[in-house]
């Protein structure tokens, strides 16, 4: 059995000083991410064949970093951290066919770097020790027990420091507990409302970024209109970041709280597998699909259910579940998607087409020649 691993993720507020230390950091770990894909992209180029991370950690340390002296500013093992992320991304590419890694910019204002070991966490003084930088003040809200991983420290876009703790409990991971029917609940994600599930219940699509959306444009105007790189401008950029983040914030703690709540009240969850980046291709509805982050619910919803021992279901995306009547199995080909509700011309039932589609979700998933494994 694996251990259960989680992240708590706390605000940190480093003093004026520290602020310089851990600038240095996201600086000296940008350069050596950097410096780590571009040996591996000559190298690859040159010989047909990849270089190796210690390989790389045997020039960082003997030929790099004697070199370039500001390097040593920074902690060591946030440095070769940075050569784990570069492997992890090009076995990332290979392994799910997902971009190939990109270059970290110094303009970005989100920046980040991860520290492996030697930092230590206090929760009576409300304090995390960091290594090269000290003793730095921290809201832990939340207590934790067990083996402390990888530490991420990182700086928003609208200028607020966090650190992120993944920590093992060394607990196993719960057992799948059983499920039937009546314990399952089929779940048909979508626009106008957000999620409908087989029990008839519909959760309203909140919509944040649309209510937001003329906001946003203004102070994006304002933007556009500023001097690049003025004073002003960044202000500007400032107004408009921190919006984006109140717009995340929102829809993450919907998220959070309706996953949570589905997760504990059902022993298993069945999903329809979406297509979200074909989805997103649709000029017409992709503002509306990037709003409702269908993907980011998923994947709420999938580690929350191996923490508590629940299970998730998917069936095909292709399945016509919204087509189908869930009484007799008449399949309706001429439902288009303008329709909202329609009756059955074989048993006269009269259909909602998302409460239909969550019971036919529901019904296929409990179908094992349905079942796709995850």
């Amino acid at each position: 059995m694996y251990s259960m691993l989680k992240a708590y993720k706390y605000r940190i507020y480093p003093s004026k000083k520290q602020k310089e230390m851990i600038q240095v950091h996201f600086g000296a770990c940008r350069f050596v991410y950097n410096w780590a894909l571009e040996q591996k992209i000559k190298t690859y180029e040159q010989t047909g064949k990849s270089i190796s991370r210690f390989d790389l950690q045997h020039i960082l340390v003997h030929e790099v970093k004697p070199s370039n002296e500001w390097l040593k500013e920074a902690n060591s093992q946030a440095l070769l951290a940075s050569l784990v992320n570069v492997e992890s991304a090009f076995t990332k590419f290979f392994r799910e066919k997902s971009g190939f890694p990109k270059f970290k910019s110094k303009k970005n204002p989100v920046q980040s770097y991860q520290m492996p070991q030697h930092y230590a966490v206090d929760f009576e003084k409300q304090i995390i020790k960091l290594p090269k930088i000290g003793e730095v003040k921290t809201i832990l809200h939340r207590r934790f027990e067990g083996k402390l991983k990888t530490a991420t420290i990182s700086r928003s876009s609208t200028g607020k420091y966090y650190i992120s703790i993944l920590v093992d409990n060394e607990k196993d991971i719960p057992e799948k507990q059983n499920f039937s029917e009546s314990t399952t609940i089929g779940i048909d994600a979508g626009i106008k409302d957000f999620a409908v599930l087989s029990n008839g219940e519909k959760v309203e699509n909140p919509k944040y970024l649309k209510n937001s959306l003329k906001r946003m444009k203004a102070l994006q105007k304002r933007v556009s209109r500023k001097v690049k790189g003025s004073k002003n401008r960044n202000k500007a950029r400032q107004h408009l970041s921190k919006i984006h983040e109140t717009i995340s914030n929102q829809r993450n703690n919907f998220q959070h709280q309706l996953s949570f709540r589905l997760i504990s009240e059902n022993q298993a969850i069945a999903l329809e597998t979406l297509n979200v980046k074909g989805m997103v291709k649709n000029h017409c509805l992709a503002q509306s699909i990037s709003d409702a982050s269908l993907s980011s619910f998923v994947t709420k919803l999938e580690y929350k259910a191996e923490w508590l021992g629940k299970t998730i279901l998917r069936i095909g995306r292709f399945e016509p579940s919204s087509k189908l009547c869930n009484v007799c199995g008449y399949h309706n080909s001429n439902l288009t998607l303008d329709i909202r509700e329609w009756t059955c011309p074989d048993c006269k039932t009269k259909h909602d087409r998302d409460i239909n589609a969550a019971i036919n979700i529901k019904k296929f998933s409990l179908q094992d020649q349905n079942l796709i494994v995850i």
